[in-house]
């Protein structure tokens, strides 16, 4: 348990300063912690194979694509907070504090007794990898195809526009 709410703590830490960071590039780097942690509370919810997405997609993949753009366009010329403008802070404030008026009524009705207590054992008859396959394939497979045509459409359109010549 003492292990539960370190991996909590380091996710939630890491999730405050991915937002509070003025670096764009420590934030990022923020998040892959954050990332990390959460892995790590998959394994402690004995789903490895989530975990290991987790960190190989996530952590990973992405992570290394969002570095590379953040490289690519040099936020370290940006212009200063200064000269932008200053009302685009109190609309995050206002966003912020109108998310958690909505989101705090529904956080103390909701009903704790529907939340099953052993996670693990629901696992454990078919293996959590042939579960999410069979999800996956049986009942998602329209979104799962309409995703992948997505990517699709998205890597040729990136090569096109990285492309000089056509």
């Amino acid at each position: 348990m003492m292990l539960f709410y370190l991996l909590g703590t380091i996710a939630l830490a890491a999730a405050v300063n991915v937002v509070a960071q003025r670096r764009v590039f420590y934030s990022a780097l923020f998040l892959i912690i954050c990332l990390c942690a959460l892995s790590g509370l998959y394994m402690l919810l004995q789903a490895p194979f989530i975990a290991a997405v987790q960190v190989i997609v996530y952590a990973g993949a992405i992570m290394v694509l969002f570095l590379f753009v953040i490289m690519l366009l040099d936020p370290f010329s940006a212009v200063p907070l200064s000269e932008k403008k200053r009302y685009l802070g109190y609309l995050g404030i206002a966003m912020g504090t109108a998310t958690l008026v909505l989101l705090v009524p529904f956080l103390l009705s909701y009903d704790l007794s529907r939340v099953p207590r052993n996670v693990t054992g629901m696992a454990a008859g078919t293996g959590i990898t042939r579960r999410i396959g069979e999800t996956i394939f049986k009942e998602y497979l329209l979104p799962f195809e309409v995703t992948s045509v997505l990517i699709l459409v998205a890597i040729i359109g990136a090569v096109i526009l990285g492309k000089k010549k056509i």
